[in-house]
């Protein structure tokens, strides 16, 4: 049977760190534990067939073709035209109906007294505003400033 020490001092081993049924390193330091990311590493390096540390090399990069089939420095000669259609003159007052909230939003700010009639109401159109965006938005197809992964460029 241990004393009173020897279980004092195994209990407060017990409570301290990671518990012992978990503990990979089994209360030694983790150098003799394997290195996920080194071991990857390694691999990749015997690959290509270079072994031992990794040393830097004054050698040039080889730059790779860009995958992606649009040209970053499309400029689009139409893109700011006059709204054709009825969706489109939907849009620009759905942002103008954003600017004015937001306005108003700046101009409640500063107000000495803030009315809640007022404030739910500049942000009830607020989100009109920007849910009417979803309702006006085109066809992501047809949208010239996505590449074919859908990213904006």
């Amino acid at each position: 049977m241990p004393n009173r020490a020897e279980r004092r001092a195994q209990a407060k081993q017990n409570r301290r760190g990671v518990p012992q049924q978990y503990d990979q390193t089994r209360g030694r330091g983790r150098s003799g534990m394997l290195d996920e990311y080194q071991l990857q590493e390694k691999s990749r390096r015997l690959q290509d067939g270079t072994d031992g540390l990794w040393k830097p090399t004054g050698g040039s990069v080889v730059e790779n073709e860009s995958l992606l089939t649009t040209n970053p420095d499309y400029t689009n000669p139409k893109m700011f035209k006059a709204p054709h259609s009825m969706r489109q003159w939907f849009r620009v007052a759905s942002w103008a109906l954003i600017a004015l909230s937001a306005i108003a939003f700046l101009v409640v700010m500063w107000l000495p007294s803030h009315p809640m009639w007022l404030i739910a109401t500049v942000s009830i159109v607020f989100a009109v505003g920007v849910l009417s965006l979803f309702f006006t938005a085109g066809n992501p197809k047809h949208n010239p400033n996505l590449d074919q992964n859908g990213t904006a460029v």
